[in-house]
């Protein structure tokens, strides 16, 4: 009587342990699904899968990090003083009476941003002209065959920060990335 009341705990058990590798079995993939790789498609042990996680996740860290830094950059240059005064000495025409020149940013602006194959770009306009450029800047990735995956903007005084993540293909990415660079730079600088 005894072994059968320790028989169906250990059956218990063993379905209790499958059920928890197979939940871990599919949260492992799914994490890897969520990784872009460099590597060829070969299966990766899993050690590797998860360094691989890791070193990307710091990458992202990092670039975030950077980013947030440039954004407060970019505000701190605005300058002090109340709102009014701020818009009226922080955005002025430049001489040329092209773009906007803002805390020594002239407008429009652009940043590329480019890891293995996630291409972040971010457009800094003046309000008069921010709708079409963010719309020329979608038409120039889709034309170069980057997939828009989310874009966001906001608004501070006269400026309009677009922020664009988009997916290019991993094969020659960083070619890919390096033209897609030139082509939106040599457009924002043509506008300014």
């Amino acid at each position: 009587m005894d072994e059968q009341n320790r028989n169906p705990s250990r059956a218990d058990r063993k379905t209790i342990e499958r059920n928890r590798r197979n939940q871990m079995k599919a949260l492992y993939s799914t994490l890897n699904s969520l990784v872009p790789h460099q590597q060829s498609t070969e299966m990766m042990s899993l050690p590797d899968q998860l360094d691989e996680a890791v070193n990307y996740i710091k990458k992202l860290q990092i670039n975030l990090e950077r980013m947030k830094e440039k954004k407060e950059s970019l505000m701190r240059s605005g300058g002090g003083g109340s709102s009014h005064d701020q818009s009226s000495s922080v955005a002025s025409r430049s001489s040329n009476g092209g773009g906007m020149a803002v805390g020594g940013l002239k407008l429009p602006h652009v940043d590329i941003h480019h890891v293995d194959s996630a291409l972040e770009v971010v457009l800094i306009t003046g309000v008069d002209c921010s709708q079409s450029m963010f719309n020329d800047v979608l038409r120039m990735l889709h034309e170069e065959g980057a997939d828009v995956i989310s874009a966001s903007f906001s608004s501070l005084d006269n400026m309009v920060f677009h922020t664009i993540h988009s997916q290019i293909e991993k094969t020659g990415s960083a070619y890919k990335a390096q033209r897609i660079s030139e082509r939106l730079h040599s457009f924002v600088n043509g506008a300014s």
